[in-house]
Formats: C-alpha cells, sequence, structure tokens
C-alpha cells in the first residue's frame, strides 16, 4: 500500500468512526433528553396567593423548576405592569433559584377579556412583561365571567382584540396561549380566525377531562405547534390519583414531541396541607416525566 492509499484509508477509517460516533448520540438522543426535556413548575395561585412575590421560596421548599405568577391581581392591576415590582420578583426568583416559568392573567375571569376595554391594555402590556422577565408564554383565561362557551358574540369580541395585539406578540417572539372550557377544533376555529402564529392552546389536561373531550385525541390533532404550554391538575385530588391518566398523557405529549414547561395546578385534597401535597405532586410528576 502506498502513502496514497493508506491516506485515503486513515481518512475512511476516521470518517465510519465518527459516523458511528454520531449515530450512537443519535439513538442515545431520546433517552438522554428526557430529564432535560420538561420543566416542572406551578401556578403562584395554587402555592399561595395570587401574586405574592413569596411564591419563589415556596417553589423552592417543593423542588420546583419555576413558577407561573400573575400579572395582576383585582387587589393591584398593576402589579408586575410596574418596572420595579418585575426587578423586585426577578431578583426573588434569582434568591430562592428557581425560575419565572411563566405569565397568567387569571384576573380575565373576573374582569373579562371578552367585555371589558380595560383589559386591552393588561393583555397589550403583558408581552413586554414577558419580553422583560425571559418568558415565552401568558396564559389568558376564559372561564368564569369570561367563558367563551356558546357565546359568538363574546368569542367575536376575543378574536377581535387578539388581531390587535397578536403583531406585538409576534414581533416580541411571545405566545399568547388561550386556556378555556373550548375543544380543540373551538380554539382552533378562534385561532385560525386570528391568523397569528403568536396565539396558541394553552392546554389543561383535567379541565378538557371535566368537559368530557378525548384529550390524547385532542393532543394529538392540536400537535406542538399548537399547544405552547400544558396545566397538569387535578380537582381535589393528588396528581396521578384523580381523573386524568397521567401516563398516557406521557406518552402522547411524547408522540407530538412536546417539549417545555409542565405547570402543575390545583391538586390539593380536601383537608391536606397545600406543601406537603405539592411535595407529593412534584414526586410524582418527575417520575412519570423524568
Amino acid at each position: 500500500m502506498n502513502r496514497r492509499d493508506l491516506f485515503r484509508a486513515t481518512l475512511s477509517l476516521s470518517a465510519l468512526t465518527v459516523f458511528r460516533s454520531q449515530s450512537l448520540a443519535l439513538s442515545l438522543a431520546p433517552a438522554t433528553q428526557r430529564a432535560s426535556r420538561f420543566q416542572i413548575g406551578a401556578c403562584d395561585w395554587s402555592i399561595g396567593p395570587a401574586g405574592d412575590i413569596n411564591t419563589f421560596a415556596v417553589a423552592k421548599q417543593i423542588g420546583l423548576d419555576g413558577v407561573q405568577i400573575s400579572l395582576n391581581t383585582m387587589a393591584d392591576q398593576e402589579h408586575l405592569r410596574r418596572p420595579e415590582t418585575r426587578r423586585q420578583f426577578a431578583d426573588a426568583a434569582q434568591k430562592a433559584g428557581v425560575q419565572i416559568g411563566g405569565l397568567a392573567i387569571g384576573l380575565l375571569n373576573e374582569v373579562p377579556y371578552k367585555l371589558e376595554s380595560k383589559t386591552d391594555a393588561w393583555v397589550q402590556d403583558s408581552v413586554d412583561v414577558a419580553k422583560d422577565l425571559g418568558v415565552e408564554n401568558i396564559l389568558l383565561a376564559f372561564f368564569a365571567k369570561n367563558d367563551l362557551r356558546n357565546d359568538k358574540k363574546g368569542q367575536q369580541a376575543v378574536i377581535d382584540k387578539l388581531k390587535a395585539v397578536a403583531p406585538k406578540a409576534e414581533k416580541a417572539g411571545i405566545t399568547l396561549g388561550i386556556e378555556s372550557w373550548l375543544s380543540a377544533p373551538e380554539h382552533m376555529a378562534i385561532i385560525d380566525a386570528v391568523g397569528s402564529p403568536a396565539v396558541k392552546v394553552y392546554y389543561d389536561v383535567c379541565n378538557s377531562t371535566v368537559m368530557g373531550y378525548d384529550i390524547f385525541k385532542e393532543m394529538r390533532d392540536l400537535g406542538k405547534n399548537q399547544i405552547c404550554e400544558i396545566h397538569i391538575k387535578e380537582n381535589g385530588s393528588l396528581i396521578g390519583k384523580g381523573q386524568v391518566d397521567l401516563a398516557k398523557v406521557r406518552q402522547t405529549i411524547d408522540n407530538i414531541g412536546y417539549r417545555g414547561w409542565l405547570v402543575i395546578e390545583g391538586a390539593v385534597p380536601s383537608g391536606k396541607p397545600m406543601l406537603e401535597s405539592y411535595i407529593e405532586n412534584n414526586k410524582t410528576v418527575r417520575n412519570v416525566f423524568g
């Protein structure tokens, strides 16, 4: 074998070694990436009063990765819209060593987006707040007084309002997530009418189960491109001990390729302390989704 042939053989062997190494890495990726694929959080209103700055210290005790925090409350409708309050919350999160995992406007349930003009500014401002805090998703709540079921007029009002704010959200790289009692097709009708990639579904596996929807089909139909984030929730039961088949949820979101935050909500049985419940909830979610 001359020097040229030896060089070619060595080069081919090196290329084969690299190829095999890359193939091995790719084959191992699904297993090794699972631990980092999901981040586990909780809603601030589930582990304390909404808008409470102590929520991060509580989340640290529970062992959570982060907290979904409220933009405002009935008592303080400005709250995180004030830069100084945002700085305080960012400092508190950093001190506790947990993340601000997301933003929510739960107050829309009591001061309905579909009816109240002042809520337009809340949603517009929430985009700036999310950008400033480094979060990607904003939950817009559509329950109680803001319920969209059997309300075509209300749905159209929301479509018009979302059309107005969507360009700002798109430019900022922020997603507005609709959480409601509506089915997946009803959600998609609103999303299609708005016509913006900045508007998606904030999927709650418990709410949709309560409504009688096939949540596994809904999640498959929506897919990872239309689900911005997921609430892992139970009403009056610990996670994994209520209505939702958690193992099947895991299988479904694996199938659609969802990755990101799994936010625990509710899931405190009657008479059981919140902290004890959430330590157990966190452990269950990590066992299933870890």
